[in-house]
């Protein structure tokens, strides 16, 4: 059995999309995952499965919630890795995030140096993205335009909450 790191994206945001983690935690478990635990409402599951359990999750939210979010399946290895490897991992919580995204992106640099403020800070690494934001995320340009910078999709975890996810694997 394999653990897993599900990051749901878009959901429960400006009241749209609405998706409840413990109504969901328990249609996980009735549908045979096991050790399911969520971590508030932005869609943060992690559990545990005999495989690559995304298609599965997709379904099962459409079917009992009306919903199609993107997920973003990671294996809790990976994301352990991920954390590990978060160079801003020093500085305030809220200030820095984690974007990991569906696939390896290729920055487009021109736009980046249009949006990226003087004390924005970001490095890239493989699927993941880590900013540290010392005027925060609220009116960053560069975190508005994030997915046209990276040219793929991708879903975003301050460090308190990444730090939340490794301490439920």
């Amino acid at each position: 059995m394999n653990k897993y790191v599900i990051l749901f994206r878009g959901i429960n945001v400006g009241g749209h999309n609405k998706l409840p983690m413990k109504p969901l935690v328990a249609v996980l478990e009735n549908h045979g995952f096991i050790d399911v635990v969520s971590y508030i409402q932005t869609g943060n599951i992690v559990l545990k499965a005999q495989r690559d359990p995304t298609l599965e999750i997709k379904q099962l939210v459409e079917s009992h919630f009306k919903l199609t979010p993107e997920i973003m399946m990671i294996t809790a290895q990976d994301f352990l890795n991920i954390s590990d490897e978060n160079p801003y991992s020093h500085y305030d919580g809220k200030l820095v995030h984690c974007y990991i995204c569906r696939d390896i992106p290729e920055i487009n640099a021109e736009k980046v140096s249009k949006y990226q403020s003087s004390t924005e800070q970001y490095t890239l690494n493989n699927r993941v993205l880590y900013l540290y934001a010392p005027d925060g995320i609220g009116r960053s340009k560069f975190v508005t335009n994030m997915e046209s910078c990276l040219g793929v999709g991708a879903t975003g975890r301050n460090l308190n909450t990444m730090n939340k996810i490794v301490g439920l694997i």
